[in-house]
């Protein structure tokens, strides 16, 4: 949680940055940041996450895993933006991207998968169709963790 609020603490400051102008005193300082918002706060989000970007294979859920309970205790809802990974603690929420078509989705980590000698993720149902990786099987995927938070307990 500590994390948490000194990202979101950091994203003010650099937000309050962006939009300031320089200072009168600075009439000759070098030329603004140029970069779109979206592209910094992006990079202070990733610059927040102590787990580096890793390229491995996504799957999906099986229809039968629908309605049972995951490892954090809610249960499989195939039109969630969620999924399941070996090692990353529950509740990180990660940008999954498509390097082929570039399409990609966050998901919250909410199961574990069984362990695989290379990185894997297993999606559920809505964030497979959002890639386009829905009837594929199996695509090659980037998985880059942005932030980890403590999930809120199962009703």
């Amino acid at each position: 949680m500590n994390r948490i609020v000194t990202a979101f603490i950091t994203l003010l400051i650099a937000i309050s940055v962006l939009f300031s102008g320089p200072p009168a005193a600075c009439a000759e300082s070098p030329a603004p940041d140029v970069r779109p918002t979206s592209v910094l706060l992006e990079e202070l989000l990733l610059s927040s996450s102590p787990y580096e970007s890793v390229e491995g294979f996504a799957s999906y859920y099986a229809r039968r895993f629908e309605g049972r309970r995951t490892t954090s205790g809610h249960r499989y809802n195939p039109e969630k933006m969620t999924a399941a990974h070996e090692s990353l603690p529950l509740g990180t929420v990660v940008r999954v991207v498509n390097p082929v078509s570039k399409q990609e989705v966050h998901v919250t980590i909410t199961d574990r998968c069984a362990p695989k000698a290379f990185h894997f993720i297993d999606l559920s149902r809505a964030a497979a169709k959002k890639i386009g990786l829905w009837g594929k099987g199996k695509i090659k995927v980037v998985i880059i963790p942005i932030l980890h938070d403590k999930l809120e307990e199962p009703a």
